[in-house]
């Protein structure tokens, strides 16, 4: 198996324009949260961030940022410590465009583009008042039914770039996700894959039984980076857990502008104060 060069966290950053449809996991699924910082710290604009199928301090450290223009979303929480306070900002004075979807729609719409399907169908949303604000959405009647039987279709969603955190990757661009079946859905259907994972496996991840029923294939990625404690200050599972007191000290500190940009201060912009990147 041919070997993929292994590159640094600021050269898979550079690798997000703005503007791009970027999609990311959920908090307990592989966050690359150096990444992030290093997109503020880069000053990436206008992306069009979609939650798979939600998200947390990622998105609301980006919306922050300044670095959003949409969000496709089911939900942004930071669930036990409170509300996401630069995302209800943003909501309440108009900063920020928002699609509103559910967390199967997302899902359903990712699987869609995996499959190289243009559309797909769903029946759980009918009748809803997501339904109602979305005009990409359509209902039509199931034609091989005799009789009336309404599914809603929706456009298959193919971001152009998915970004997450994972334990393993190896020299060969493989990377090992263990049962987060949905970070596979993204690599599948985004046009381009970058990764950051807490180190390096000595050897071949698809070729070790332990490990390759859990792994996505270098086919699918574009671009590895070891970068340890990627994921900080949210958890990774089997690693390390997420940093309670600091998220109860963002949500206090990100209440007012002011503080937002101490923490991005502290934080962010200067390396220093963060864990290893």
């Amino acid at each position: 198996m041919t070997e993929m060069p292994i590159t640094s966290l600021s050269e898979l950053v550079t690798r997000i324009p703005d503007g791009c449809l970027l999609a990311v996991p959920k908090d307990e699924s592989g966050v690359a949260m150096a990444a992030t910082r290093a997109l503020v710290r880069r000053g990436v604009k206008n992306i069009h961030l979609l939650c798979v199928p939600t998200s947390g301090l990622q998105a609301d450290l980006l919306i922050g940022a300044g670095c959003v223009a949409t969000i496709e979303c089911g939900a942004v929480t930071l669930d036990e410590f409170g509300l996401a306070p630069r995302f209800r900002d943003a909501v309440e004075n108009g900063k920020i465009r928002i699609i509103d979807s559910s967390c199967p729609a997302i899902y359903a719409a990712l699987q869609a583009a995996e499959k190289g399907s243009p559309f797909t169908t769903l029946r759980g949303i009918l009748g809803s008042d997501v339904l109602s604000h979305r005009d990409d959405w359509r209902v039509m009647d199931n034609p091989f039914s005799e009789t009336p039987d309404p599914v809603l279709l929706i456009p298959a969603i193919k971001p152009d770039i998915a970004l997450f955190h994972a334990r393993l990757g190896d020299s060969h661009g493989n990377v090992w996700v263990g049962n987060k079946r949905e970070l596979v859905i993204m690599a599948h259907a985004a046009a381009t894959t970058l990764v950051t994972v807490e180190e390096i496996f000595d050897g071949d991840l698809v070729a070790d039984e332990r490990y390759a029923a859990g792994t996505i294939a270098a086919l699918y990625l574009d671009a590895v980076a070891p970068v340890k404690n990627g994921g900080w200050p949210l958890g990774l599972a089997g690693r390390y857990k997420t940093d309670g007191a600091h998220l109860k000290a963002y949500v206090l500190a990100a209440k007012s502008d002011t503080g937002f940009q101490s923490y991005l201060e502290q934080f962010v912009l200067s390396e220093t104060q963060t864990p290893h990147e």
